[in-house]
């Protein structure tokens, strides 16, 4: 299929639920968690803990309704303003941030955390600090300038985003264009942290494929260096399951901070 052909992020929107069930749930064959859940949740943890990220403000910026990413962050910010482009994603985070019944289960990703951590007592400890941190849900629009237009966000002193840039850029210019508009939610020598997948093209939610921007870690390295981030550390993860449903190659963490 043709890449012209596939479903849009921004434009189209997806099941938010069976985007979670497919790639983040707990379920038995759920080939993709050690990828795309642990590996960010160990980088994040390490990075957190090392000391030099933290502060008032956090802005996350993610695709989906993903709350795993913030469990670490919420030890080391006061706020944390969640941006969302789509309106089912909010109605989906908001479900398990009301704790209401029928919201996704990320009790295993709050175990791995807390294992993590050495503080195994604490998993509904963990669970309510995201969740009096992440009060601020934020409708969120790219192709503006302003992304959160009318609202004018306070300067972040650090940003999180998860995989948004790889499915809502249509080419290097475009991610570009997004890194430009993150640049500006930040502090001078504020952090921005990236999690991504290297050579995706695809992936599947349901019955729908949709685009990915495709790049290597070279491109994203000059990207970066071009709108004057610093980079403090990469990490990659090559793949280690067989799915069609999905054909990166490899997962990337990175944490920058903004040239002063």
């Amino acid at each position: 299929m043709a890449c012209s052909t596939h479903k849009h992020y921004p434009v189209h929107g997806y099941d938010s639920r069976q985007h979670l069930e497919c790639y983040f749930s707990e379920r038995p064959k759920n080939i993709f968690i050690d990828d795309i859940l642990i590996f960010p949740i160990e980088c994040l943890t390490k990075i957190f803990k090392e000391g030099r990220i933290k502060g008032d403000v956090l802005i996350d910026l993610s695709a989906g309704s993903l709350v795993h990413h913030l469990y670490s962050a919420c030890e080391f910010f006061k706020h944390i303003i969640v941006l969302k482009v789509r309106d089912r994603c909010i109605m989906e985070l908001k479900r398990w941030l009301d704790s209401r019944t029928g919201a996704f289960n990320w009790g295993h990703a709050t175990k791995h955390h807390v294992e993590i951590e050495e503080k195994s007592a604490q998993v509904e400890e963990k669970e309510k600090k995201v969740r009096e941190a992440a009060q601020h849900i934020v409708k969120c629009h790219p192709g503006k300038e302003n992304m959160t237009d009318p609202i004018v966000l306070p300067p972040a002193d650090c940003v999180v985003s998860v995989l948004l840039l790889d499915k809502s850029s249509k080419d290097q210019d475009d991610y570009i264009r997004y890194l430009k508009k993150i640049s500006k939610l930040l502090k001078p020598g504020g952090h921005l942290i990236l999690i991504g997948c290297l050579e995706m093209t695809y992936y599947t939610v349901g019955k729908d494929k949709f685009h990915a921007f495709t790049y290597d870690e070279e491109f994203v390295r000059k990207a970066l260096a071009g709108e004057g981030f610093i980079i403090d550390d990469f990490q990659t993860k090559e793949r280690t399951n067989v799915s069609d449903l999905i054909d990166y190659k490899s997962v990337m963490f990175i944490a920058t901070h903004k040239r002063e």
